[in-house]
């Protein structure tokens, strides 16, 4: 995937200011920045979720900033997406809810789809008896780990994570970034991740971008970044850190 001088306004509000970068396959990118810094906006972006006002981006070898929303679906079968709230239908089981994108973008009979949900729950961790349960009587943790099965659930190539640990206690937190390092070993190997929490870049990211007033005040290898000299990067990951 690349993308070369994104831009994208809401009103007045200029949010994104010429966003260059590559991911790679079999690489996590972390992309970092203070809230309304735009981190989820460039992560929608990268979804076709929304499209940019200037800029290119290519999506498995396709530009996809002028395409069609029927031309788009294709693309977007090909990663899955996993909110900071998950994003779960609360008036769905947990079953329902990581077999929804299998009844919706593929022809698997039931057998199959049963097959699949679980096997993908045995990847978060999650064991048959969170099938029935509704997503209010699951813990934070485990929404989240619902949410990551149910973006597994159509095979993605790619995975993108906006907040993964927001709202998670530490000992959740850990779990979950543990979990992702756990899908690169095969499950999924390509990642693009929007935190603010310096641990999980720590734990994940292969490069780690800085986003500070809509452009990338850094990007690099994560070591590099995280320990590096760039005052305004030193400044929002002091912030950071003091929270």
């Amino acid at each position: 995937m690349e993308a070369t001088g994104l831009r994208k306004s809401f009103d007045l509000n200029e949010v994104l200011r010429g966003v260059s970068f590559v991911l790679d396959k079999g690489e996590t990118l972390v992309v970092m920045g203070g809230s309304g810094a735009g981190k989820t906006v460039l992560l929608r972006l990268v979804a076709g979720l929304i499209r940019p006002d200037a800029g290119r981006l290519r999506l498995f070898g396709v530009h996809i900033e002028n395409l069609s929303e029927e031309a788009l679906l294709p693309l977007r079968r090909r990663m899955g997406y996993v909110f900071q709230s998950a994003a779960l239908f609360d008036s769905l089981s947990v079953y329902e809810n990581v077999a929804y994108p299998l009844r919706e973008h593929t022809s698997l009979g039931e057998a199959e789809i049963h097959e699949r949900v679980v096997r993908n729950l045995s990847v978060v961790g999650l064991s048959n008896d969170v099938l029935p349960l509704l997503p209010s009587e699951l813990s934070g943790g485990m929404r989240k780990r619902v949410g990551i099965a149910r973006a597994l659930s159509v095979e993605p190539e790619m995975l993108l994570f906006d907040e993964p640990t927001a709202g998670l206690d530490p000992t959740n937190a850990k779990l979950v970034a543990d979990l992702m390092l756990h899908l690169r070993g095969g499950v999924c190997d390509t990642a693009m991740v929007v935190t603010h929490d310096i641990e999980l870049a720590r734990t994940v990211a292969d490069r780690v971008a800085i986003l500070i007033e809509g452009q990338f005040a850094a990007l690099g290898p994560a070591d590099e970044v995280l320990s590096g000299r760039n005052p305004a990067v030193q400044a929002f990951l002091a912030g950071t850190a003091a929270r």
